[in-house]
C-alpha cells in the first residue's frame, strides 16, 4: 500500500519537484505519483537521478501543506479531479517540449471562485512589460471586447499589458485568470496587489508552485505554457525582439494554438518582435476583439464584417455616367456642348445623362449652364 494517495503525493511532489520538470513528469505518467514517491523515500538520495527530490521530501508534510493552503481559500487541483482543465493534456505532446522544459503539470493551485474546467475556450493576451500607452490601450480594448463576448482572458498578472488584459476583462464584467511564477497566495509584482487581490475574491490565480514560492526567471517561462495550453489562442501586443511574451507564443503554436500579433508602429521597439511574426507568418494579425473572437470562434461564429468606406451617391453610377459627372464644373455653370466637349461623348447623350444626374440630385441647372450639387464630388 501506497505511503499517500495520489493528491498527497502530488502535493509533495509539487514543493519538492521544479515546474516544468520533464523527467519528474514523466515519472509520474508512467509510474503514478504514489509510487513514485514511495521509491523515493525507499531509495533516498542514492536513487540514481533522483537524488536533487529525494533530499527535500522528508522536510514536507503534504497534509499539512493542504491543511494550510485550504485555510487560505487556495485548492489544489490534480489531473484526476473534475476541475482539471483537460486542455492541459497536450503538454504531454513530445513535440510541444521546449528548452526550457514542460510536461502536464503535477497540480496546480488555485484561489477563487473561477472553476478551471469552466475554461473550454478562453483567450490569452500577453505582451511587454514597458508597453506603450499604444499597447496598453489596444490590450484593454481587446480584452474588454472579448470578455462581454462571454469568452474569458488568460494572462499572467504582470504589469503592462497583462495588467491591461486582465482589467479590460474586469471593466466588461467578464472573467479573468492570472497565471502566476510564485505562489498564489504571495503578491507579485507589488504594483498589481490589489488587481490580483481583486482576481483572486472573482475570478482565479494560479500557479503550478506551492503557496510561499517565489517568482524566478525559470518559473516565469515555464509558466508560459500554462498561459498558452488553458487557451485556445493567443494574442501578443507589443513585444520586443527579446521578449518573454513570445516564449508564450510559441507554446502556443507548438500546442496548435490560435497565434495571433497586434501590429504596431514600426519604429517602436516593443513591436519588433510582434512585427517579426507577423511578417513570417508565424502569427495572424489581429487589430481588435471581433477579430480575434472570429479566429477563435466555430466556424460561422463571430464573423467579422468587412471594413468598408461609406457610401457614395456616385457610386452606383456607370462609368460613362461618371466620366460625364466628372466634366461638369464645381464652381462654375458650363452648357451640355461645353461639357460634352471635356468629356468627349456626343452632346445628345450627355444632355440625356445630365437630366438624369439632375433628377439623382447630382447636378444642377441654372443660367443656362450645369453645375456639381454640393458633396456631389465627393
Amino acid at each position: 500500500m501506497n505511503r499517500y494517495d495520489d493528491l498527497r503525493a502530488r502535493a509533495l511532489l509539487s514543493r519538492i519537484g521544479e515546474p516544468g520538470n520533464l523527467r519528474l513528469a514523466r515519472m509520474v505518467d508512467q509510474i503514478g505519483a504514489a509510487t513514485l514517491v514511495d521509491r523515493l523515500f525507499a531509495e533516498g538520495v542514492a536513487g540514481v537521478g533522483r537524488a536533487d527530490l529525494a533530499m527535500r521530501m522528508h522536510t514536507v508534510d503534504p497534509e499539512r501543506e493542504l491543511a494550510q493552503a485550504a485555510r487560505l481559500g487556495i485548492r489544489f487541483v490534480i489531473p484526476s479531479d473534475a476541475e482539471w482543465p483537460i486542455q492541459l493534456g497536450d503538454l504531454g505532446q513530445p513535440d510541444t517540449q521546449q528548452e526550457c522544459g514542460g510536461g502536464v503539470p503535477i497540480g496546480l493551485w488555485v484561489k477563487g471562485p473561477l472553476r478551471l474546467d469552466q475554461l473550454p475556450r478562453s483567450l490569452a493576451i500577453v505582451g511587454s512589460r514597458s508597453c506603450t500607452t499604444y499597447g496598453d490601450s489596444l490590450a484593454f480594448e481587446i480584452a474588454a471586447s472579448v470578455a462581454h463576448a462571454g469568452v474569458p482572458v488568460v494572462s499572467g498578472g504582470a504589469i503592462g499589458i497583462d495588467r491591461a488584459g486582465h482589467r479590460g476583462a474586469i471593466a466588461a464584467e467578464g472573467q479573468t485568470i492570472a497565471v502566476l511564477a510564485c505562489g498564489v497566495d504571495r503578491t507579485y509584482p507589488q504594483e498589481n496587489a490589489a488587481l490580483l487581490r481583486h482576481i483572486g475574491e472573482t475570478g482565479a490565480l494560479v500557479s503550478e508552485v506551492p503557496p510561499g514560492c517565489v517568482a524566478t526567471k525559470s518559473r516565469f517561462l515555464v509558466r508560459n505554457r500554462l498561459i498558452a495550453a488553458l487557451s485556445v489562442g493567443t494574442v501578443v501586443v507589443e513585444a520586443a525582439i527579446r521578449s518573454g511574451a513570445l516564449n508564450t507564443l510559441r507554446w502556443a503554436g507548438s500546442l496548435n494554438r490560435v497565434v495571433m500579433g497586434v501590429p504596431g508602429p514600426v519604429t517602436s521597439a516593443q513591436s519588433q518582435g510582434v512585427l517579426e511574426r507577423i511578417r513570417t507568418g508565424a502569427a495572424n494579425l489581429v487589430t481588435s476583439g471581433p477579430e480575434a473572437l472570429e479566429l477563435i470562434g466555430a466556424a460561422g461564429e463571430h464573423l467579422v464584417t468587412p471594413a468598408r468606406a461609406p457610401a457614395r451617391r456616385r457610386d452606383a453610377l456607370t462609368r460613362r455616367d461618371q466620366q460625364i459627372l466628372d466634366a461638369v464644373p464645381k464652381c462654375t455653370r458650363r452648357p451640355a456642348d461645353s461639357i460634352a466637349r471635356a468629356a468627349g461623348i456626343a452632346v445628345l447623350d450627355v444632355g440625356t445623362t445630365l437630366a438624369r444626374l439632375h433628377r439623382g440630385g447630382l447636378v444642377s441647372y441654372g443660367d443656362g449652364g450645369w453645375q456639381l450639387t454640393t458633396g456631389a464630388g465627393e
